[in-house]
This record gives C-alpha cells, sequence and structure tokens, in this order.
C-alpha cells in the first residue's frame, strides 16, 4: 500500500474513534450521573445525604461496637451491643429446639443443600433423580428428622418402600455400567410414581394402620411448639413455595377451563382467598379449625398454619400464572391442536413452559412477599425469627438491645430476599425473557 493511502487510512481510523469523555469511567459518570443540569443536582444532593449517614452508621456498627462478651456487663461503649446477637444466636436460628439435637436441623440443612447443588449442575447426569428426592422424598425425609416421634411401618409398606429404592439403586448401578434399558429414556418414571403413591397410602407417611404394623422411634419427638427462629421461617417460606406454586398453576388452568363448573370453583376459590388477610387465615386455622373437627381429632398448630400459608399464596400464585397464559398467541394452541397433541400435552409441553418463562418476576416476587409473611405466624404463637428476635429482646436483663435484633433480623431477610431476586434475574437473562 502506498504510503499516502497508509496515512489516509490512519488518519480516517483516528477520526472514527470515540471521544474520550463517551467511554470509560468518564462516559459512564456523564451518562448517569451529569447528563442534565437536574441530574446533576440530585447527584450532590444525595451525596451529601450519604455523608450524613454514612459516617454515623459506620460509627455506631463497627468502630464503637461491643463485640466480645457473654453479658450485658460487657456493653459499655456508645455503639451497638453485638454481645447480645451472639448470646441469643443459637436461639435466633433455631428457636427452642433442644441443644442435643440441633444437629438434625444441620443435617437437614446439609442435605437441602447437597441435593441442591447438585440440581443446578448443568452436566449432572442424575439430575432428575435429584429433582424426585427434593420434592417427594426430603419433605418425608426432612419430617422425621426435625419432628422424630414413632414411625408405624407395615409389611406391605416396608415391600413397597424396598421395591422402590431396590429399582432405584438397580437404575443407578446400569447408568454407570452404560446398560441399553437405563440409557433408552424416562418410561421408569410412572412406576416410580405410583411406588411413592402406595407408600404414601399405605403407611409412609406415619398415617397407615394396616395389620401387621410394626411402630418403632427413630428420632426423639421435638414438639412444633419449640420450633422457631430462622429454622421455622425457613419451614414456612420452603412449604408455602414449593406447594402453592403447583397448586397455583392448577388453579390458573381451572380459571381458564371452559367447563363452567370447574371455572366457577377456581374462580370462587381465588377471589375468597385473596378477599382475606393473611392473619385472619393464620387465626382460623389455628383457634377456629379444630371446632369444627370431631371430637379427639387434631393437626399440629404449625401443620395447620403451614396449610393456611400454602392455600394462601397459591390463590396470589394462580393470577400471576393466569396473566402469563394470556400472553400466550392463540397461534400456539393451534399448533399444538395441528400436531395432535391433547389439552395436558399442550399445556405441559408448548403452553406452560412459555407461560411461566414470561412471569419469572411475577413468580420470584409472590415467593419474596411470602418470605416476609411468614413473620405473621408470631399472632398464633409461633416464634419465627423476628419473632425469636423480639423475645430476646423483651428479656428482662437485655432491656435497650431491640435495634440490635431488628438490624440482625433485617439483615437475614434481605439476604435470602436478595438472593432470590438475583437467581430470578439469572434466570431471566438465561431463558431471555426480554423479547
Amino acid at each position: 500500500m502506498a504510503p499516502r493511502a497508509q496515512a489516509v487510512e490512519s488518519s480516517t481510523r483516528e477520526a472514527l474513534l470515540p471521544p474520550v469523555a463517551t467511554v470509560g469511567a468518564v462516559g459512564w459518570l456523564r451518562r448517569n450521573l451529569f447528563s442534565s443540569p437536574l441530574n446533576t443536582a440530585l447527584t450532590f444532593a444525595v451525596l451529601y445525604l450519604l455523608y450524613l449517614a454514612i459516617p454515623p452508621l459506620v460509627r455506631w456498627a463497627f468502630l464503637d461496637a461491643d463485640w466480645v462478651g457473654t453479658s450485658r456487663e460487657a456493653c459499655r461503649r456508645e455503639g451497638a451491643c453485638w454481645v447480645f446477637i451472639r448470646v441469643w444466636f443459637e436461639r435466633l436460628m433455631y428457636g427452642l429446639y433442644p441443644r442435643e439435637d440441633l444437629w438434625r436441623i444441620n443435617v437437614g440443612y446439609g442435605l437441602l443443600a447437597a441435593a441442591g447443588v447438585l440440581l443446578f449442575v448443568p452436566r449432572f447426569p442424575w439430575r432428575h433423580w435429584v429433582g424426585l428426592f427434593l420434592f417427594v422424598g426430603y419433605p418425608i425425609v426432612a419430617w422425621y428428622l426435625f419432628a422424630g416421634g414413632r414411625v408405624r411401618l407395615s409389611l406391605v409398606n416396608a415391600a413397597v418402600l424396598l421395591v422402590l429404592v431396590g429399582g432405584a439403586v438397580a437404575r443407578f448401578v446400569a447408568t454407570l455400567r452404560g446398560a441399553r434399558w437405563a440409557r433408552a429414556g424416562r418410561g421408569g418414571y410412572p412406576v416410580v410414581a405410583a411406588g411413592l403413591a402406595a407408600w404414601l397410602v399405605v403407611g409412609g407417611w406415619g398415617l397407615g394402620y394396616a395389620p401387621l404394623t410394626v411402630s418403632f422411634e427413630l428420632l426423639p419427638l421435638v414438639e412444633t411448639r419449640l420450633w422457631g427462629g430462622l429454622f421455622l421461617t425457613l419451614v414456612i417460606a420452603a412449604v408455602g413455595i414449593v406447594g402453592s406454586l403447583p397448586l397455583g398453576v392448577l388453579l390458573a388452568l381451572g380459571r381458564r377451563s371452559t367447563l363452567p363448573v370447574v371455572r366457577m370453583i377456581c374462580v370462587g376459590f381465588i377471589e375468597v382467598w385473596r378477599g382475606v388477610p393473611l392473619i385472619t387465615v393464620l387465626f382460623m386455622a389455628s383457634n377456629m379449625f379444630p371446632l369444627f373437627m370431631p371430637e379427639g381429632v387434631n393437626f399440629d398448630k404449625l401443620l395447620r398454619a403451614l396449610a393456611g400459608v400454602t392455600i394462601f399464596a397459591s390463590a396470589y400464585m394462580a393470577e400471576v400464572v393466569r396473566g402469563g397464559l394470556q400472553a400466550i398467541p392463540r397461534g400456539q394452541y393451534e399448533a399444538a391442536e395441528a400436531l395432535g397433541l391433547g389439552y395436558w400435552r399442550t399445556m405441559g409441553l408448548v403452553v406452560l413452559p412459555q407461560a411461566l418463562r414470561i412471569v419469572i418476576p411475577g413468580i420470584v416476587n409472590n415467593f419474596i412477599g411470602l418470605f416476609k409473611d411468614s413473620t405473621l405466624v408470631l399472632i398464633i404463637g409461633l416464634f419465627d425469627f423476628l419473632g425469636m428476635a423480639q423475645a430476646a429482646a423483651s428479656n428482662a436483663h437485655w432491656l435497650g438491645f431491640a435495634v440490635e435484633g431488628y438490624v440482625f433480623t433485617g439483615f437475614g431477610f434481605w439476604l435470602f430476599c436478595f438472593g432470590m431476586s438475583r437467581y430470578s434475574q439469572h434466570l431471566e437473562r438465561r431463558l431471555r425473557t426480554g423479547h
């Protein structure tokens, strides 16, 4: 290339470079904070407010705070008394759960964390088995692990469970060895589901009174009135979240059904439960529901609260899912009909995956609201995370340290809610819901 042509090309390239003030940190500041006189004034006003608020907060929470000690006398400085949190930490985490049995809760957390990690590994070959355990097996294991008590197991129940576990182990081993029938697909899932249903009906949930029933105690009984703290909050939130989504999907489908009876029942159910506050639902579940039961028949207070929270949340979830269903074009239904798909296969394979992907923000918003609303169980005598912090602050030896308790519980709630929010954004980016 001639020297003159090279000089022209070099000058052209230099002329096309963006101005320094529009790229990098300087460009970001100009676009977002100083793009106009009004935005510049607002930026300086916010910086001044932060200057007034952050230094005193840092001094109170860190520089002038008391960290070491085991009694109120250790709090001698003007800052926060984190000794209060240190002394009450175990109660804030586990409530009144017996100290010698805290390992049971930690084991439950460990199982849940391990299964969750394996479930979110993209190329883990047995993710479907982990998911089946999380949604079917883990609730049963966790209930017996946390509550303990006597277990009733009939011989028929034991046989069904043995066949079920043996079949799962055989498939696992065959998959490892590369057996053809194990690679064939998911044809064994209906058998697994039928086996689980038979196990539950015959006595797997502790409800079986079949002949030749064996009763034994795996772990000491821990009454649910002793459950509390963050542990109880997680139990209520997890049960409500896991139970409300499928029930909300069914209610949303029922509300859009062409059968008038099904549609009227679902509409009535949704509108009734959305028309009452959660406090009323918890009060009715705790105090009024036992009055309608036959004499001698009663359910645990926590179970009644879990059922109320799940049903209440499902009504709101149904409306979120219905919004996603209405956003699906009619052509998707017609395409599924042209392929010969029935109603349930159309919903399960074509419509619902797209609808749920659209309403991810709404679903997670409901989950976050449910997690925070779990604090209302204090009205029925269940001391969750916030309730236990209030009980600790009202202790005669620790009066005057309620602020530290509220700050600690507020940070805990923010941590979980922020985590759910960030994961929902990750799902949106992964599933490309922006178009």
